[in-house]
């Protein structure tokens, strides 16, 4: 018995509806949510709780710490040093971002381009007032500069992105190749290709265009061990929930990882909130080991590789503990399809 007219226009609309609900409303929806993950950190860049030194304790200086916590109060976590020697290791131990020295006959401020070079451009701005304010001239020392090649830092901010797509790809790829086989033969895969891609960035990054001069092979291992916690991630989720496993990692990793990474400015220099979901996430970990290994001697490494250790753990766990179920053999789909046809002429 055929279905009446009205019926089959209600199907027929409702059939519309779905196939243009994707491209309409969730694609624009998704972009808009995309922009504001990216747009909005950048727009309220400013620093919050930002370690900075002062050298000594004598009236200048006294004068620089009241300059700095009444004309932007919160922004700075002032730290006290003996003298220009032990403000210099600070900076160099990642303990603090610069230095401000205020004597009688000059501002000299300590900062570190490595760093970050938006904070090293904060804290120019601010030796700079207060030499105006104190008519005495302003020495500016780079302690921990970027490499002559990549003086802005752009080479280093430029490969987060990519690399965490394509850690994406890796960790998606081997396992749906891999359908349902060894697990191990998957890990193997991730740990190898992870090696070979962070390999292949350095290469490009130093080899290249010398953006990565120093401690070659904690380079290499930060940029590997980024790439595989990710790819783990994404490994283990199309594992439990097949290829939709990359679209949910892609939008955690690149919709929100990487915009809240800081790579481009500094995590102290985001709204809090921000600067902590960012630094728990691969990218803003990975960003910031780094910083460390490529400039810093491996100072203040520590709590970012306990992140992306974390996050490779979660994703071996998932990969081999998590369970999918078994597809449908392509002779069983072909059987149902054509059950439903025979069905649909019987009753046309």
């Amino acid at each position: 018995m055929p279905f009446p007219a009205s019926t089959r226009t209600t199907a027929s609309a409702r059939s519309t509806l779905r196939r243009w609900l994707l491209p309409v409303v969730v694609l624009p929806v998704v972009a808009t949510l995309a922009v504001l993950a990216y747009a909005w950190p950048a727009a309220r860049i400013a620093p919050r709780d930002l370690p900075v030194g002062i050298v000594g304790t004598g009236q200048a200086s006294q004068r620089m710490v009241e300059h700095l916590t009444s004309a932007q109060p919160g922004a700075f976590d002032l730290h006290v040093y003996a003298d220009m020697r032990a403000a210099r290791s600070a900076v160099k131990d990642r303990d603090i971002y610069g230095a401000f020295d205020v004597t009688p006959q000059r501002v000299t401020v300590l900062e570190a381009t490595a760093a970050s070079a938006t904070v090293a451009q904060s804290l120019d701005l601010a030796g700079k007032q207060t030499a105006a304010r104190l008519a005495e001239p302003v020495a500016v020392q780079d302690v921990v500069a970027t490499s002559a090649d990549d003086p802005r830092g752009v080479v280093f901010s430029s490969a987060l992105l990519p690399l965490t797509i394509c850690s994406i790809l890796i960790g998606a790829t081997v396992t749906v190749l891999g359908g349902g086989r060894s697990r191990w033969k998957a890990l193997v895969a991730v740990a190898v290709a992870s090696a070979v891609a962070g390999l292949g960035t350095y290469l490009v990054a130093q080899g290249l265009l010398g953006a990565l001069p120093h401690h070659g092979v904690a380079t290499w291992a930060a940029l590997s061990a980024t790439v595989l916690s990710m790819s783990l991630t994404a490994a283990g989720l199309a594992r439990v929930i097949g290829p939709a496993g990359a679209g949910v990692t892609a939008l955690v990793m690149v919709f929100i990882g990487n915009p809240f990474s800081a790579v481009t400015s500094a995590p102290s220099l985001l709204p809090t909130a921000v600067h902590h979901i960012g630094q728990a996430l691969p990218p803003g970990a990975g960003a910031n080991l780094l910083r460390s290994t490529a400039y810093f001697d491996g100072h203040a490494a520590g709590g970012h590789v306990v992140v992306l250790a974390l996050w490779t753990l979660l994703g071996a766990t998932t990969l081999f503990l998590g369970r999918r179920a078994a597809p449908v053999p392509a002779h069983a789909a072909r059987e149902v399809r054509g059950a439903a046809e025979v069905r649909g002429r019987s009753a046309a």
